[in-house]
């Protein structure tokens, strides 16, 4: 009985210390990409005078920019969306060019933009929509799929009209 008792508790701290090191993994691995949200909600703040956070979103497509987009009040009380320029560095940029904020009144909400993809792309599935940029415009990503086969495109957020023709991706 007491062996049974002892190998209990050797396995109940085996398991604790497994989940324990499964933790401590799953940190590490994610702690870049953690404090690099942490610092675009603090530029966000400061630079954007934003008040209060909804929602926090990364968007990486072009090959030497990161945007992290976050939509929020202003002190004013006005939905805002915000992007902060990364490099691919994982480091802020600097300058005017680091941070471009809008009032959500003034572009394309993404409740519109689903009512408008749904209009002009009748019968999708969509997997994805998400604030981003794409040639050097504010942008809404969308990843879809339409029969067998997945496609990206990109619509403006000022107006909500398509940028260029999408992409299709290869079948397996």
């Amino acid at each position: 009985m007491r062996k049974r008792r002892k190998w209990g508790l050797y396995g109940a701290f085996l398991a604790l210390l497994l989940l324990f090191g499964f933790y401590q993994f799953f940190a590490y691995v994610l702690k870049d990409t953690w404090s690099e949200r942490k610092e675009a909600e603090a530029i966000a703040t400061s630079r954007a005078a934003l008040t209060e956070i909804d929602r926090t979103q990364k968007s990486i497509w072009d090959e030497n920019a990161i945007y992290w987009v976050l939509t929020g009040k202003n002190k004013a009380g006005t939905d805002m969306m915000v992007w902060v320029r990364f490099t691919t560095d994982g480091k802020p940029v600097q300058g005017d060019s680091a941070v471009h904020a809008e009032e959500l009144s003034q572009g394309t909400s993404e409740k519109r933009m689903r009512k408008i993809i749904a209009s002009s792309l009748p019968g999708i599935q969509i997997k994805r929509l998400l604030p981003g940029a794409y040639n050097g415009e504010y942008a809404w990503q969308l990843f879809y799929k339409e029969g067998d086969r997945y496609y990206y495109r990109f619509y403006r957020f000022s107006d909500g009209e398509q940028i260029g023709d999408g992409y299709s991706l290869p079948n397996r």
